[in-house]
């Protein structure tokens, strides 16, 4: 039996939903499928399918989907459940679509991009692992969705579109695509190389171009100057994430050469929005400005700093005002953060280059800033700080890290604080030099509207 045969029949799914229902723990599930005659090797595989049918019941089937797909079965393994489109993303997605076409999901892996699409759309699924493929099925049709699949090389299906057959020999041109590019090549590994998508993003456009329109999905901190023009570039995420940079080409690119951030809420729905026209000369970086942002990145590592940062599009930087605040990781990727500041304080600025806080003389508006007031700045020594918070009457601290590399529950034992308040301390630069900022949260400021963009 193939391994997703087994894991597909009654017999195992049915045990699966009992297991967890009871809560078994590993040794109570080994002992009763050794009980039930199941080999080692099949024993281990649904032991491992396990432990990833509460994750992917939570990515794709809480929600909008709750009630209907709650107790779904899916076939994925831990790789691909990690790549999908997770279902908030995945719906909000879905209206971005036209009601009625044909679509090929290329490197269709599980289906997470085929699971959320409008129903009048007919969907091919096309991979080169059967494995995924035969996934895809299975999941397409617990989904309610009627799907084909093909096993080929994505190029080349992309180019056999292009070949005109007559309807009465039982093949049309697919109207659009959508792709999702590998790039891990080690199961749980992210690409250090961002371009080193397979197909890459010459082959994305080349294959763009044997269709009506479509959408690719890379990662967020694809180097936007690499992206071509007449494409739509929209950075979508929740509250506290960035998940992807999605391009849109063709008859699905609304709005060409424009950016937009989206922050999106667990059903799917527009929680915020900003847009602007694309301006290629804010997407090159100048050696010097190259050269600040690697050292931020030796200081606390890639994810914590923005690489595609320019002078030009930096905020001017400024002396530490009486706000400081985080801008939604969206805004950050999508390089919105600025103009969406200026808009409502327009003397916002930034206290050090290539590190995205935020300074302002007022509280900059939710759900794009999360805002807080300071109380109090001094060098990072632990010393100083202690008395900053011994001045505070601070007990409780939650650090904050950027530019700045340390084992934060190391430094909270060091510090030792005592006392009744609260407070957010953040380690971070100003202009360069290592500084502590003490501060609380402000209360969410209501969200106001701004030019050419939704907040």
């Amino acid at each position: 039996m193939e391994p997703w045969d087994l894991l597909a029949s009654d017999s195992v799914q049915d045990f699966v939903e009992q297991a967890l229902s009871k809560k078994m723990d590993a040794l109570q599930v080994s002992t009763a499928l050794n009980k039930a005659g199941y080999s080692n090797e099949d024993r281990a595989a649904i032991m491992d399918y396990m432990a990833l049918v509460p994750k992917f019941r939570e990515k794709f089937c809480s929600g909008k989907n709750n009630g209907t797909a709650r107790g779904v079965f899916l076939l994925c393994d831990k790789l691909a459940l990690e790549q999908s489109t997770a279902q908030d993303i995945g719906h909000w997605k879905a209206a971005l679509w036209p009601s009625e076409g044909s679509v090929n999901d290329l490197c269709c892996g599980m289906g997470g991009d085929s699971f959320f699409l409008p129903a009048g759309l007919k969907v091919t699924g096309v991979d080169l692992d059967e494995n995924r493929l035969a996934m895809y099925r299975h999941n397409l049709k617990a989904f309610g969705k009627d799907a084909s699949t093909k096993c080929a090389d994505v190029r080349d299906v992309a180019r056999e579109n292009d070949i005109k057959m007559p309807a009465s020999a039982g093949m049309t041109k697919t109207d659009y695509f959508t792709i999702d590019p590998a790039r891990r090549a080690i199961e749980g590994e992210n690409q250090r190389d961002l371009r080193n998508l397979t197909p890459t993003l010459e082959e994305v456009v080349e294959i763009s171009r044997h269709y009506k329109g479509g959408m690719a999905k890379l990662p967020p901190g694809y180097p936007p100057a690499e992206i071509p023009d007449n494409t739509e570039i929209l950075y979508l995420g929740g509250h506290g994430d960035c998940r992807e940079c999605l391009v849109l080409f063709g008859a699905l690119a609304k709005n060409p050469d424009t950016v937009r951030a989206v922050i999106v809420d667990k059903n799917g729905d527009t929680v915020a929005e900003w847009s602007r026209k694309r301006d290629r000369s804010l997407e090159t970086l100048d050696d010097d400005l190259q050269e600040k942002l690697d050292r931020n990145d030796s200081l606390e590592g890639k994810d914590r700093t923005y690489r595609t940062a320019t002078s030009r599009s930096d905020l001017p930087l400024g002396e530490i005002g009486k706000y400081i605040a985080e801008p939604a990781p969206v805004l950050i990727r999508s390089h919105l953060f600025n103009a969406a500041a200026t808009a409502h304080d327009p003397g916002a600025h930034l206290i050090s280059e290539g590190i995205a806080y935020v300074t302002s003389e007022k509280p900059l508006p939710a759900p794009g800033f999360a805002s807080y007031e300071v109380l109090a700045h001094t060098e990072i020594a632990t010393s100083a700080v202690r008395s900053m918070l011994k001045e505070h009457d601070i007990g409780k601290i939650t650090l904050k890290l950027r530019g700045v590399k340390l084992d934060p529950d190391a430094e909270t034992k060091r510090l030792k604080p005592k006392g009744k308040n609260s407070a957010i301390l953040f380690y971070t630069r100003f202009r360069g030099e290592k500084i502590a900022i003490l501060t609380r949260r402000c209360p969410p400021e209501p969200a106001l509207s701004w030019p050419n963009g939704r907040a």
